[in-house]
């Protein structure tokens, strides 16, 4: 596996204990306004994916379909993972930019 920004980013959040990760988790951080961004694998069901994207439009949190539930897990040091929020203003900054510098939005 190349080297990935992002998930090396991810992977610093979670050993920061800035980031939640698994379906209940991820929605209760956006609900309580903690989550300051949202992955959501690109392989995740067509449900998980429209569960986010609705949540995370109505509560204004950034959401983004990057990776495999594969690659997400690994990079959090987790099984398989088709969400993840990250609940820190700064590595949440630091993720979208990457993601945008690699022309995702």
């Amino acid at each position: 596996m190349k080297q990935n920004k992002v998930f090396s980013l991810l992977g610093i959040a979670m050993r920061g204990r800035n980031l939640v990760s698994g379906e209940f988790q991820t929605l209760d951080a956006v609900k309580k306004g903690s989550a300051m961004l949202v992955i959501i694998a690109e392989d995740a069901s067509e449900n998980t994916r429209k569960l986010f994207t609705d949540k995370c439009t109505y509560y204004q949190v950034p959401v983004y379909r990057y990776g495999t539930k594969e690659e997400l897990g690994r990079a959090i040091g987790k099984d398989l993972r088709s969400s993840v929020g990250v609940c820190n203003a700064g590595l949440a900054d630091a993720v979208i930019r990457q993601l945008s510098a690699e022309g995702r939005t």
